[in-house]
């Protein structure tokens, strides 16, 4: 469904299709350059999930001139052109020229087409319907370049690229403040509770701690003392990760095929933990036991395969097995999330270990890894610092959640002519 008035075109006309250069192995590695040189990995970085900003490799003016290939210009969209990959319908547009790798493919804009209206148009395709290959599925530039569709005119193009990335800015935005406030959290947690700011200042004859109560600080003890861990404060426990928190591992959930009902719960597996999302997720029926059901804020810990740990804003799903849902009535939860991170470098290492079977830890690692923990008066104050940080971060986190799924329900519609947007959003949009 679309206006009379919109043009009927076809991509190959809408832009230029470029595939990407081959990075050879001894220009990768470099953390800063001239130039990024990205690989589909780095969509994934934080803070790419819209527009790529940072990359894992950049190279310098000279070595860019090596490989024959000018970079693609800012704005360009980026998506993966071979493997899986290419399945995932990920794409995201240049903040800045950037040299990609062959594996990757990007449209660059022709005449009045809008850059960011072609990235939307681009979003609703399903590459997989235009793969060529069996076994390795593959885009072709010239199969792409057929594709043919309507496009509006050039202000109603613009202004449904406003309506839509004003909703990705807003989602990009929560991102980064979410990690200002995890990064802020977690200074906060290693100040407190592995270099022991607060006891080392009163030892050195502070009278007073920033952000700690005057009688809270009063009581802290003024003398380190001996442990398994090294040195913690008098008087401060240390104890097993396992004896802080219940760790209750995931159902092997194929035993509760779904209905394709209404109650049908999602199933949340290592895969939808890092990518914080369930979409596309297996379903499930609603048969899962109760203390398998998880939601937002609900702290999960992958012990098998990318060992991660991270709280879930995903919404409602279920446990799949590999996961851990961490609970206690001990500590608040942000401090058994921060004492797992600390843990994460020996659990990987732990993981990596086992070479003939998929990387995991058991439950003996948890009650191996130790951590220190303080009388209730200290924790108290720490959790009334450092939890509205995480009250802030959960609000950001199922913020975007709303704003996606109102971006992609508004996405089609918008892109096919089925919603339009009305004359004085088109002149509002005309005059920015």
């Amino acid at each position: 469904m679309s206006s009379p008035t919109w043009i009927k075109t076809t991509l190959g006309e809408a832009c230029t299709l470029r595939g990407g250069t081959a990075f050879p192995p001894d220009l990768q590695g470099q953390p800063t350059g001239d130039c990024p040189f990205i690989k589909v990995s780095d969509f994934e970085l934080p803070g790419n999930s819209y527009r790529i900003h940072s990359a894992n490799n950049w190279i310098s003016i000279e070595d860019a001139a090596t490989l024959g290939s000018a970079p693609h210009p800012r704005g360009a969209t980026v998506f993966a052109k071979i493997g899986i990959a290419l399945l995932s319908n990920r794409r995201r547009l240049l903040a800045r020229e950037t040299l990609i790798d062959n594996n990757l493919m990007s449209a660059t804009v022709r005449g009045s087409v809008n850059q960011e209206f072609l990235f939307y148009f681009l979003r609703t395709l399903d590459f997989a319907r235009y793969a060529a290959g069996s076994a390795i599925p593959y885009l072709r530039a010239s199969d792409l370049s057929a594709i043919a569709f309507e496009i509006p005119s050039p202000d109603e193009q613009r202004a449904i690229a406003s309506v839509l990335s004003a909703l990705d800015d807003k989602i990009e935005h929560n991102g980064r403040a979410a990690k200002v406030l995890e990064r802020l959290a977690q200074a906060i947690f290693r100040a407190w509770f592995m270099d022991f700011e607060p006891v080392k200042a009163k030892a050195a004859g502070a009278t007073s701690f920033p952000s700690m109560a005057q009688n809270v600080f009063d009581a802290l003890p003024i003398r380190f003392v001996a442990s398994d861990i090294g040195p913690v404060p008098e008087g401060w426990e240390v104890k097993a990760l396992a004896n802080i928190a219940s760790f209750l591992n995931g159902l092997a959930l194929q035993k509760y095929p779904p209905r394709n009902d209404a109650e049908d719960l999602r199933v949340i597996k290592i895969a939808e933990l890092r990518k914080g999302s369930a979409d596309g997720a297996d379903l499930a029926n609603s048969d899962v036991p109760a203390e398998y059901v998880i939601g937002d804020r609900d702290l999960l810990f992958s012990w098998s395969g990318t060992l991660e740990a991270e709280f879930w804003f995903g919404g409602k799903g279920a446990l799949n097995q590999h996961l851990f849902k961490v609970m206690s009535s001990e500590v608040p939860s942000w401090f058994c999330l921060l004492w797992i991170r600390q843990h994460l470098p020996w659990f990987r290492a732990i993981a990596a270990s086992k070479a003939t079977t998929m990387g995991h830890i058991n439950r003996s690692h948890l009650q191996e890894a130790q951590l220190v923990v303080p009388p209730a008066p200290v924790l108290g104050q720490a959790d009334q610092v450092v939890g509205p940080l995480y009250d802030l971060h959960a609000q950001l986190m199922i913020e975007s959640r709303k704003l996606t799924s109102t971006r992609d329900y508004l996405l089609p519609k918008l892109l096919s002519g089925e919603l339009r947007i009305q004359p004085m959003a088109l002149k509002e949009a005309k005059r920015q």
